[in-house]
Order: structure tokens, then C-alpha cells, then sequence
């Protein structure tokens, strides 16, 4: 068995929000199909590689038990690890980016990434909804990869940045969470219907809100949520004779009886429980809130809070078959009301 210089096919990317054991399983895996390394070539132990690479013992030891349930890499009692085989078809590469991270957002992740398992490898990077970020990402990186897989929410420049998206291999782009109609041809898209969504959502809570006299919605300024939110929020106020406003902050807000909130933003929500808390108000009765996007603590908050949301695990388990299929449909996921004592 003859150790070679690992170090020479393994760089890990600081940058990347991929993490580092991937990050090793795919360097593992691309150097195997570089011909960089051969059957019986012997890996360096658990702690050599640690060390040298300046990762935690648990980071290579669950990116070699990954290489191994793989079937290309074996071990032997006192002997350690070694490349069993080369002849493997080789995993998805899968360039993912993310807006920004938040809770729904990491289920949508941890969907895609179980879903996946060893059919793909994935780099994840987030452009914090920048568009520069953004333009260097898919310059520098799109073509080396099977899929492109995208979240795209920016908050400005929308037209420059769909001309962007435009120039990407349509085999390999996958929209996700937003439908772009201005990108053209056929690829994949699994995506929430954001007029169409929220008009449903509130006609279920109708029964509801027919206690109050106005709705609000705080939708903040200069952001990056899509705009059919308001088209469709304004569409069931208009059609269903509500008052509505639309807020950009609470910074002037005083809560009056008869209103219902909506809020996109989780900072909104607990600013709305403050101002409510400072109050006479009974939520439920005398004001109410609707928020978007399931969280565990919402069930709790005041005895309940109302949401309207996607189901985020199916969108990442769809995207995932879509990277594995190559179909190239467009799928809206449901959209889910979870009805609490907000409203």
C-alpha cells in the first residue's frame, strides 16, 4: 500500500457554507476519478488528516464512514483506510445557492441534502441576496457543475440579475421557492405561487377574519420578498370588502381594535408581541396575527400563533428528484394554513 500526498487534491473552501466533511468526500471522490488516486492507494488516519487540515476528528471521520457506505473506500482493523474502487458512476455535482439562511430555509436544505444522499455531492454557498455576490458565484463556478440549483431572491437589479440567470445551461438550472417567468426555455422549477397563495390562504381564514375590520400587512421596504404577496393580498381585501393597509415597519404603528397583522419578517413578529404586550388588547379578540412560515416556537407563542406556509420539506425533497430525474416541469408546492388562537 503507498501513501500519496493528499494534500495535493484536498483544499477546502472557507467561503463555501458546504460542510467540510462534503467538502472531503467530494475532493475523495474527484480525486478518485482523476486518476489521483488507485485501488489499494492508502487514505491518511482519522487524526493525521484532522490535523492537517485543521478540522475537528469527527469532520474526517464522518467523511470517510460517507466514502465507505459510497463502497469506495474500505478499512481494516490496525491497517485503517484504503480506495477499494474506482469504477463507480459518479455522484450529481450540485452548485447550490441560498439567498440567506433561516429556518425554512435550512429545512429546504436538509430536505434536499437526505433526498440526494449518495446520488449527489453538493457545494452550497450563500449570497446574502447580493447580486455582485451572486454574478462572481455563477461566473466563476456554474459551468463546472451537472446542476445549478438556485433560490433567487436579490434585493435589487432584478432585471440584470434574470439576464444572469438567463445565460445558464437550462439542463443544468433549478429554480427554487420563486418561478422567474422572465427566464426562458425548459428547466426545472419548484416554487411557491406567492399572488395565488396567500389570496387562498386568507379566503380559508375568512370565517375569521370576518371579526375584524382591517387587515395590515408589514411588508418591508427595500427587501427582497416577492411583490405578488401585495397582489395578492390587495386582491382579497378589494374582493372581500376588508380595510388593508401596507406597513414598511411598526416604528409609527399603534394597534388598534378590529386589526388583523400579517407579518413576513420574524423580527415584525416579535415587535408585534411587544406592542401587544404593552396593551389592553386580547389577541385573538380584539387584534390578530397571522404569520408567515411554520416554526415549532409559534405553536407556543401566546397560545398560538396563526401561519400560512409552504411546506419547505417537500419543496427540497422535489428539487432533489428533480437534480435526479432531469425532468424539466415546474412544480408549485402547496401552501398550508395552520389555524391557532391569533385570529
Amino acid at each position: 500500500m503507498i501513501m500519496k500526498n493528499y494534500l495535493k487534491f484536498i483544499k477546502l473552501n472557507e467561503e463555501s457554507i458546504t460542510p467540510k466533511y462534503l467538502q472531503i468526500y467530494n475532493a475523495f471522490l474527484a480525486a478518485v476519478e482523476s486518476n489521483q488516486l488507485e485501488v489499494d492507494d492508502v487514505l491518511p488516519s482519522i487524526n493525521d488528516l484532522s490535523i492537517a487540515l485543521d478540522v475537528a476528528r469527527n469532520t474526517v471521520e464522518r467523511a470517510y464512514r460517507q466514502l465507505k457506505n459510497f463502497g469506495v473506500v474500505d478499512s481494516v482493523p490496525g491497517k485503517g483506510y484504503y480506495i477499494c474502487k474506482v469504477d463507480f458512476t459518479h455522484p450529481i455535482k450540485v452548485l447550490l445557492l441560498f439567498n440567506k439562511l433561516s429556518n425554512h430555509k435550512k429545512i429546504i436544505y436538509d430536505a434536499l441534502v437526505a433526498r440526494l444522499g449518495e446520488f449527489g455531492v453538493i457545494d452550497f454557498y450563500i449570497y446574502n441576496n447580493e447580486i455582485n455576490v451572486f454574478r462572481k458565484i455563477i461566473e466563476s463556478k456554474a459551468d463546472s457543475y451537472d446542476k445549478v440549483v438556485i433560490i433567487p431572491h436579490f434585493f435589487d437589479e432584478e432585471e440584470s440579475t434574470y439576464k444572469l440567470i438567463e445565460t445558464i445551461n437550462k439542463d443544468k438550472l433549478v429554480l427554487v421557492d420563486k418561478l422567474i417567468k422572465e427566464v426562458n426555455g425548459d428547466f426545472c422549477a419548484v416554487y411557491e405561487d406567492f399572488q395565488k397563495d396567500i389570496y387562498g390562504a386568507l379566503v380559508e381564514l375568512k370565517d375569521r377574519l370576518n371579526n375584524y375590520k382591517t387587515i395590515k400587512i408589514i411588508f418591508p421596504a427595500n427587501s427582497y420578498y416577492s411583490k405578488n404577496i401585495l397582489e395578492g393580498f390587495i386582491n382579497f381585501c378589494v374582493h372581500h370588502s376588508f380595510d388593508y393597509e401596507i406597513l414598511s415597519n411598526l416604528k409609527n404603528e399603534v394597534m388598534m381594535e378590529g386589526t388583523v397583522y400579517i407579518n413576513l419578517r420574524e423580527d415584525d413578529l416579535i415587535e408585534l408581541i411587544e406592542q401587544l404586550i404593552s396593551t389592553n388588547l386580547v389577541l385573538g379578540q380584539n387584534v390578530g396575527i397571522i404569520s408567515y412560515n411554520e416554526t415549532p416556537i409559534k405553536k407556543i407563542i401566546l397560545n398560538g400563533i396563526t401561519t400560512i406556509s409552504t411546506d419547505f420539506m417537500m419543496m427540497g425533497e422535489t428539487a432533489a428528484d428533480m437534480i435526479m430525474s432531469g425532468c424539466k416541469s415546474h412544480v408549485s408546492i402547496p401552501f398550508k394554513v395552520t389555524q391557532r388562537n391569533s385570529v
